[in-house]
């Protein structure tokens, strides 16, 4: 089983997976499940074409982290870039893009950047790519706005476990863009 932790940036992936991460190895009754941060791996094994200087971030190598991921199942792969690598399961964290800006610009994003984020979670972005990729049937919808860490983390423990049905455009934040 693979299963796909995506979401623009800032809406609590690595705070989350690293949670869902020490449950799974600290309960013997959590499931077994290796947490794979994406991100880490590109800046780890140089898995990048290029740098983009004015976005200040890496261009992946999406062929080349599709080949580090071959072999390796019983995965949670966390990335914003997750959902474009084979999954049985999505689950797409979403923010409001009012406190996901505020996010980015405290741990230190450009205006321009965190502003680029939030309008991207306003239009569906990553959502309506991991639909079109997996279809309804297996992707799950996360809302982190008012959810503390451990709460998003139990959502995404229950997508592992099968607890919790698909769920897609439930959240809606376009009236960010009026």
């Amino acid at each position: 089983m693979r299963i796909a932790v995506t979401g623009t940036p800032g809406t609590g992936k690595t705070t989350a997976t690293e949670l869902l991460e020490s449950r799974f190895t600290d309960d013997d009754a959590a499931p077994d499940f290796d947490v794979v941060h994406l991100n880490r791996v590109l800046e780890d094994e140089g898995l990048y074409t290029e740098v983009d200087a004015d976005r200040e971030s890496k261009i992946a190598d999406l062929d080349a982290l599709a080949a580090w991921l071959e072999g390796r199942d019983d995965v949670v792969i966390e990335s914003h870039l997750a959902h474009h690598f084979a999954a049985d399961r999505v689950a797409v964290l979403r923010c409001a893009p009012e406190q996901l800006e505020a996010r980015l610009r405290e741990r230190g994003e450009t205006e321009a950047k965190a502003t680029e984020n939030a309008e991207s979670e306003a239009l569906d972005v990553i959502l309506s790519e991991a639909v079109d990729e997996y279809g309804l049937e297996s992707v799950y919808e996360i809302d982190t706005t008012d959810r503390d860490p451990e709460a998003v983390a139990d959502a995404l423990e229950a997508v592992a476990t099968g607890e919790r049905e698909p769920s897609a455009g439930e959240v809606d934040y376009v009236g960010y863009l009026a």
